[in-house]
């Protein structure tokens, strides 16, 4: 898997709890086989960019707070995939 989408994954999993699009998203990263994060954004419905767009950018200065600069830039890979 893609070192980005692995960074993805690990953020999605702190929302599978709820039905607001995580959960759908995190099963469709875990059932497919992306190689990259290209690829991945291009299968996603609306409603998951959506949610994405909400998420990101919250988890992403969550790991600029904590001084996770490369987390931060993996997510940040994917949220400019985005528009």
């Amino acid at each position: 898997m893609d070192q980005t989408l692995g960074y993805l994954r690990e953020t999605l999993s702190n929302y599978t709890d709820d039905h607001s699009g995580g959960k759908n998203i995190y099963r469709k990263l875990m059932e497919g086989q992306y190689s990259s994060e290209g690829e991945f954004v291009r299968q996603l419905d609306q409603k998951e960019i959506i949610f994405l767009n909400k998420m990101l950018p919250k988890e992403i200065k969550y790991a600029k707070e904590e001084k996770d600069e490369k987390r931060a830039h993996e997510l940040n890979e994917v949220f400019e995939l985005l528009f």
